[in-house]
């Protein structure tokens, strides 16, 4: 279980003492809309002032339990005191020396430990970046670089999220909001269905039938009719869709792309950005699925909040000449101790179970309430309650609900359509868990 380190008690939280938003909190919107560029989505008007754990506490005094975590981000939580303290220490000998241009240990030390975690056989190598956005660039341009230009294809997948820069933007296709106005975008990329369980692009009775018929799609009629397989680089997925809706598809899918891209001596990589470092229950989660990737890029809750990312993947495929690819702040000496210190604590805490067990008994108390309605989904604490009406089709008031929940001290956000995104940080207690599930439920209970 995992230990509480922070100076309220959780048994007090929520707690609204000034119905959110406060007035210290409209004035913060206010200047924030006054100076920086409005192109967020903001979900509702949240101000935070600082974070217990699992908990934050906004700039009026308002207590909320934390079920996104910063999207996915601080899975060890707010202020975990171990990484608090492991950044101080890193701060006090330097700050910055360009990874690019000279050597420091920190760094060794966090790749030595991301390739003893990777489900990758075989040598492999880290590169390191500053976001996720930014693995996914590195890994666009790793794959072309390893076949030396001779195969400019990507396939990537319908309802992805991977990034909003160009080449991520390119490789996303989950809402036309991220692409609208943007063109031309960056060439040669070729979205395939996801086979989502619920609005399966083809007519199939099971989540595993409509992963046949993706397989079947991709094989007759992209590498049959629109591209030759060999000038195709990559194969890029999300084993779990996030922005897109936490979609989990079926292990046989899965595995059946992975046998595809071996097939065709095609580069099988995954986007972990947001499923990696335990929020399935394992370190990533491909894992779930039996398969290797030769990619995988990460970022998110690398650093428990600070700005890293990271691409892991086979060595010989790590491979760019020297020159060809850098940054001056990837594998920064501070995030690199923090990310340290945080795989420390998800190990030392017992998190990975935590959050494997604890998932499966939310999936089962949203379940239980809502099931016959909505769609429960997701692994370990990445859980997506889709919302549906009558026609089985996406609901229209997710914001509403998410709305409601913020008022009552519960911070969550949406995915896909009409999905409540459930990642809380994995150090929540089952307790305050099980708590905020209450509070959405006794929403959703005014919808029926």
């Amino acid at each position: 279980m995992p230990k509480w380190h922070w100076p309220i008690d959780p048994d007090k939280v929520p707690r609204i003492v000034v119905e959110p938003p406060g007035p210290k909190a409209l004035e913060v919107v206010r200047r924030d809309e006054e100076l920086i560029m409005q192109s967020f989505a903001r979900w509702y008007p949240l101000v935070i002032a600082r974070g217990y754990g699992p908990v934050v506490e906004d700039v009026d005094g308002n207590l909320y339990i934390d079920y996104n975590a910063g999207i996915a981000v601080t899975n060890v939580g707010h202020a975990h005191p171990k990484v608090v303290e492991a950044i101080k220490r890193q701060a006090e000998l330097f700050l910055h020396y360009s990874l690019t241009d000279f050597y420091y240990e920190v760094a060794v030390k966090l790749a030595e430990k991301l390739v003893s975690i990777a489900p990758i056989s075989g040598g492999k190598k880290v590169f390191f970046t500053n976001s996720g956005t930014e693995s996914i660039e590195g890994v666009l341009k790793i794959a072309r670089g390893h076949f030396k230009g001779q195969r400019p294809y990507v396939i990537a997948f319908l309802g992805a999220f991977h990034g909003r820069t160009y080449g991520s933007m390119s490789v996303t296709a989950s809402k036309p909001v991220h692409r609208r106005h943007f063109s031309p975008l960056v060439p040669n990329v070729i979205h395939a269905p996801y086979p989502h369980p619920v609005h399966c692009p083809f007519k199939a009775s099971t989540p595993e039938e409509c992963g046949e018929y993706a397989l079947a799609f991709i094989e007759d009629w992209i590498l049959k009719r629109l591209v030759d397989p060999s000038e195709v680089s990559l194969v890029l997925i999300e084993p779990i869709q996030g922005e897109g809706g936490y979609v989990v598809p079926s292990k046989s899918f899965i595995q059946g792309l992975r046998k595809l891209t071996q097939e065709h001596g095609m580069l099988f990589a995954v986007d972990e950005v947001q499923s990696g470092f335990g929020r399935t229950g394992r370190w990533f989660a491909v894992e779930h699925f039996g398969v290797e990737p030769d990619l995988i890029a990460t970022a998110k809750a690398i650093a428990a909040g600070l700005p890293l990312g990271a691409i892991i993947g086979k060595a010989e495929v790590m491979s760019l000449p020297r020159g060809a690819h850098a940054n001056t702040f990837g594998g920064n000496p501070v995030a690199a101790a923090a990310a340290l210190a945080s795989m420390e604590v998800i190990e030392e805490e017992g998190l990975l179970r935590h959050a494997e067990m604890l998932g499966e008994e939310l999936k089962k108390v949203f379940a239980e309430e809502v099931g016959d309605r909505h769609h429960v989904r997701g692994l370990g604490l990445m859980i997506g309650v889709e919302l549906l009406d009558e026609r089985k089709k996406p609901a229209k008031y997710l914001d509403e609900v998410l709305l409601k929940a913020f008022k009552r001290g519960v911070a969550v956000i949406g995915a896909g359509l009409s999905t409540i995104r459930v990642a809380p940080p994995l150090v929540i207690p089952r307790e305050m868990a099980l708590k905020a599930a209450s509070v959405i439920l006794e929403i959703l209970r005014g919808y029926r």
